[in-house]
């Protein structure tokens, strides 16, 4: 393996999600958090001290640094595209946090600006390229439960407001259990079954005015304000993959969950020779369990590849691709055709009919299974 120059990124964004980004970049000497940026700058300055990066700027000085190669971009999710789009004019690579962005058109803008600069977008989740839905990913590949033929997936809580201080924006536009969590089960059924075809959906207002319970005595706190919600917090649908896998995929924010959910598995994939039940997609780490013809029970099934990667492994694994000339498995086509099938999502309730996805996408390669720590190929 040729040395590796690390790729050299600026940190956007300094909120509770970059935690886990700087504390996960240290496994992978491929890459630099060399600066980063806020509109806080005591954010800023907290993170560069705790995690020992080099330069704290502001926001326009990161875009415009020549020693950033790379923007890490954890704003908001409808400054995704705007600030990933400056990124790129800028002549940086871009990777982001989850969607890519908040409407189709706009995604497709930002892939299209990557590709005339001869530039990289890569997009959160990476959760998929955890040890759990890797095995998950060889089972199916390697024909353990037959050819796959069903699918069952289910996001379920009973929303934000209970342990987040400021929750209202998750029910604004961009929001919703499905723009929140839905690109963590979208994104690891198609590393499972290639690109969707079709979806049809239902979406509801369930519970249209909302009271925040999150703790009383945090200072600034809002303890028993009320709002009401822009968009659905539920929705339930049928999702119609090319390869002629068929599912249904449910996302609620209005859902007090009890007895037969295992929210461990969530996903459960039927074949005609077995089934599995996968992981939650938004955790790296957890067994994968089979059921054959004949068994009487679900087993577990041994890790495929090597567990403890945490967020910050799709940044590295673009790093990586960047430097051989490889295809990146977080890839901003990817992230674009989960934008299209989350807004599809939302066009099918609205209109009462089947949508067809104006995207497609290869399905990412899955991860060798055995690596040197640190390395992806």
């Amino acid at each position: 393996m040729p040395e590796i120059q690390p790729l050299r990124v600026g940190v956007l964004g300094c909120g509770n999600i970059a935690k886990q980004y700087f504390k996960a970049a240290g496994r992978f000497h491929h890459l630099e958090m060399v600066a980063c940026a806020d509109l806080r700058r005591e954010a800023a300055e907290a993170a560069a001290k705790e995690f020992n990066v080099p330069d704290v700027m502001d926001v326009d000085a990161l875009i415009a640094a020549e020693n950033v190669d790379c923007i890490l971009n954890l704003t908001i999710p409808a400054a995704h595209v705007e600030m990933g789009r400056r990124a790129i004019a800028a002549g940086k690579h871009v990777y982001g946090e989850k969607p890519l962005g908040i409407d189709r058109d706009e995604g497709a803008e930002l892939i299209r600006d990557a590709e005339a600069a001869g530039k990289r977008v890569g997009t959160a989740p990476d959760t998929f390229l955890g040890a759990g839905q890797q095995t998950a990913r060889k089972a199916i590949d390697d024909g353990l439960i037959g050819e796959p033929l069903h699918f069952t997936a289910q996001m379920l809580s009973g929303g934000t407001e209970a342990w987040h201080p400021n929750p209202k924006f998750f029910y604004e536009v961009g929001g919703g259990p499905m723009f929140d969590m839905g690109p963590y089960y979208l994104t690891a059924l198609v590393h499972l079954f290639g690109s969707i075809d079709r979806v049809a959906a239902f979406t509801d207002k369930k519970i249209p005015t909302r009271t925040i319970t999150h703790d009383r005595d945090m200072p600034g706190s809002k303890h028993g304000q009320t709002f009401d919600i822009e968009i659905p917090d539920h929705h339930t649908g049928i999702v119609r993959f090319d390869a002629g896998v068929t599912g249904t995929l449910t996302t609620s924010f209005a859902t007090k969950v009890g007895g037969g959910h295992d929210w461990r598995r969530p996903i459960t994939v039927y074949g005609t020779e077995g089934a599995l039940q996968i992981p939650d997609p938004n955790v790296f780490d957890r067994t994968v369990r089979f059921k054959g013809r004949g068994d009487d029970e679900f087993r577990d099934l041994p890790y495929a590849t090597p567990e403890g990667y945490g967020r910050a492994v799709g940044l590295a694994d673009m790093a990586q691709a960047i430097a051989t000339g490889r295809d990146h498995r977080c890839s901003g086509d990817l992230g674009q055709h989960v934008l299209d099938a989350m807004a599809s999502f939302l066009d099918s309730g609205e209109r009462g009919e089947f949508i067809a996805m104006s995207s497609t996408v290869e399905r990412p390669t899955p991860l060798p299974a055995e690596l040197p720590d640190g390395l992806l190929d």
